[in-house]
């Protein structure tokens, strides 16, 4: 027995054992059929997963780089401090929702029906909404004039009307039916109180490092980037459904209602301010007072480049609408519709982003030759289109004609700064916007109305900037160029 058990004990272990080594030899055999099937996807799942994990952090580092950037651009010169940074950002919101509303309406009006269609639904949209604008448009200022403390409040409220109308334009853009623009016309005027506002609110903000011009040139730029980037991002939420990017309007405008609130409180100040009179005013004896209530007038200068501004802005909204039904319907030089359409739209793009960053370098000195020389650049341009239209000369005239009024309306605010005593200075800004909105409506009209002849319609583009800008040389010749910047008169 003591032999035997330990041959009974060395038995024992190997019987204990035999289970594990068995079980042992299945499991590596389930680890193998595992490894032939699922160590694939393991490690596919976790190489997506740190892909995910590290694109993820690239794209906050991103960002959160691309947002500081923005901050300190719009943030510079004192804009951080004065709060006209914040204004730069707002008018961002702003231009990037109506860019959103724009795609959505061009996308239903224009794109999706056939040329002859598309032109009388424009037309149509025009009288519907045009028309009531053109009525509305000169009440705005004088409204403005009547509510100067509650400059932040209307903002908001026309940031907060868009987003209602784009939700409910949501709904009722598939159909493109007459119901949806009495809601247009809603968010045209608008988005036009919102721009009286905004340049009526410009001079309460402006850094003592940069002038009016300069200040005004940050604000259209960067609109016009944001513009930019709207449209790529309205192209893609249109493709999810045409509803899409006006849903997409109504959480931006609804986050430039809450953006418009935190504006500085001197927004809303209008200590010592009047009401102007867009004419020219007489020289005036220094020491006659003016009548207690009565309007005071802007001067000559500055009448003498609304004038020219006008005619520039009346040439772009001629120019919008008649180009692109007459690229649509016979696209020049045998390109496809699309391409030419999109040549001459980043002509005109180019232009007004060229117009800011000019304005940027503008002086006060000289604004009335600017004035002038950018009106006769676009009246030349008008012209060679109508003598040899095609496709370059057509993206010409849209680049110079989006440059011009840019860079004009730039010119037009430095002579007000420089011109308009500072107690009527923003009713002066209120109106002159109105003005030109009126101008943008009157080319648009013509450009719809006209016959979709390249010749005809270029030649009278042509003829009527070629009036303006004699009447704008003769009231030059009048007035005679300013070479001093004087300050701005106080009231």
């Amino acid at each position: 027995m003591a032999p035997g058990e330990p041959e009974a004990d060395a038995t024992c272990p190997t019987v204990r054992q035999d289970g594990p080594p068995a079980t042992s030899t299945e499991a590596d055999a389930g680890t193998e059929a595992d490894a032939g099937t699922d160590a694939p996807t393991v490690r596919a799942r976790g190489f997506w997963a740190r892909g995910a994990s590290a694109a993820g952090a690239r794209t906050g580092r991103v960002v959160h780089g691309t947002g500081r950037r923005i901050r300190r651009a719009t943030s510079a010169e004192g804009a951080g401090e004065s709060g006209l940074a914040k204004l730069i950002e707002l008018h961002a919101l702003n231009s990037f929702g109506d860019m959103l509303i724009t795609v959505a309406l061009a996308s239903t009006i224009f794109f999706s029906v056939p040329t002859g269609e598309a032109r009388g639904r424009v037309a149509l949209y025009l009288l519907i909404t045009m028309a009531p604008f053109a009525v509305l448009a000169p009440v705005i200022g004088p409204l403005l004039d009547r509510l100067p403390n509650g400059r932040r409040s209307a903002m908001a409220m026309s940031m907060l009307a868009r987003a209602a109308l784009a939700w409910v334009m949501a709904g009722a853009v598939t159909g493109g039916g007459l119901a949806l623009y009495p809601e247009a016309l809603g968010v045209l005027v608008a988005s036009k109180a919102y721009g009286v506002v905004r340049s009526v609110v410009v001079p309460r903000l402006l850094p003592a490092r940069l002038s009016l011009v300069k200040a005004n040139s940050r604000v259209t730029l960067a609109g016009l980037l944001a513009t930019l980037v709207a449209g790529g991002v309205g192209g893609l939420l249109h493709l999810i459904g045409p509803g899409w990017p006006l849903r997409g309007a109504f959480v931006v405008f609804v986050i430039g209602t809450l953006m418009a609130f935190h504006l500085p409180h001197q927004v809303d100040s209008a200590k010592g301010e009047q009401r102007a009179e867009l004419h020219a005013e007489p020289h005036a004896e220094p020491h006659r007072a003016r009548p207690k209530g009565v309007l005071r007038a802007v001067g000559p200068s500055v009448v003498m480049a609304l004038r020219g501004v006008a005619a520039l802005r009346w040439l772009v909204g001629f120019l919008v609408m008649f180009l692109a039904f007459l690229i649509r319907r016979e696209p020049p030089d045998g390109l496809p519709g699309t391409v030419a359409l999109g040549i001459v739209a980043a002509a005109a793009g180019l232009g007004n982003a060229l117009g800011s960053v000019l304005g940027s370098w503008l002086r006060t000195r000289g604004s009335e030759v600017t004035v002038t020389a950018v009106l006769a650049l676009a009246t030349a341009a008008a012209g060679a289109a109508a003598l040899w239209y095609g496709v370059v000369t057509a993206a010409v005239v849209a680049g110079v004609a989006g440059m011009a009024a840019s860079l004009g309306k730039l010119a037009l605010d430095a002579l007000i700064q420089r011109d308009v005593p500072e107690a009527v200075r923003t009713s002066a800004f209120a109106r002159s916007e109105t003005v030109l909105q009126l101008s943008w409506v009157a080319g648009g009209a013509v450009g719809i109305s006209l016959p979709l002849e390249p010749v005809l319609g270029m030649a009278v583009a042509a003829s009527v900037m070629t009036l303006m800008l004699l009447w704008t040389l003769r009231s030059l010749l009048r007035v005679g160029p300013r070479r001093s910047a004087a300050r701005p008169r106080a009231a």
